[in-house]
């Protein structure tokens, strides 16, 4: 019996894939991220806060800030890879704007590609309340794996 090897997925299609099958996967998972809207270099999460999520100060920690922007950011980047191209964070510069409670405020996190180079783009990204009032900015670079990097 021959078995086919798993024909390469594109960025976009793989997000898509996760996007369709529900629950996010890994760190995603764990803090209930959930991919809300995937275009080819564009993506939004939402994240609803919980008492779990605080700081020393009693408010949303910056590293769940931070990791929905790296999130949002990165997955911006992933969705325009052609199959068998994968990234991975270089950097992540995150500048917090005001302090978020954790009373089940539902978060929302936007990436943008900015730059598209072979083996290096960047993206920007944002967090949003309910309220939409802006929360925190970020930009990260990426470094691009896998074939033709």
């Amino acid at each position: 019996m021959d078995v086919a090897a798993p024909t390469p997925t594109s960025g976009l299609d793989l997000l898509r894939e996760f996007q369709a099958r529900g629950p996010a996967v890994g760190v995603g998972r764990l803090l209930g991220l959930s991919l809300e809207d995937v275009a080819a270099g564009r993506v939004r999460f939402t994240l609803r806060t919980r008492p779990d999520f605080a700081n020393p100060s009693g408010t949303l920690h910056g590293g769940i800030t931070a990791t929905i922007l790296d999130s949002a950011m990165t997955c911006a980047v992933l969705s325009a890879l052609p199959a068998g191209r994968r990234s991975t964070t270089v950097d992540l510069a995150v500048t917090f704007l005001r302090p978020v409670a954790l009373d089940g405020t539902t978060l929302t996190g936007e990436g943008e590609v900015v730059h598209v180079g072979r083996r290096i783009r960047t993206a920007q990204g944002r967090v949003y309340d309910e309220a939409d009032r802006l929360i925190a900015t970020a930009t990260t670079t990426c470094q691009i794996l896998g074939d033709g990097a």
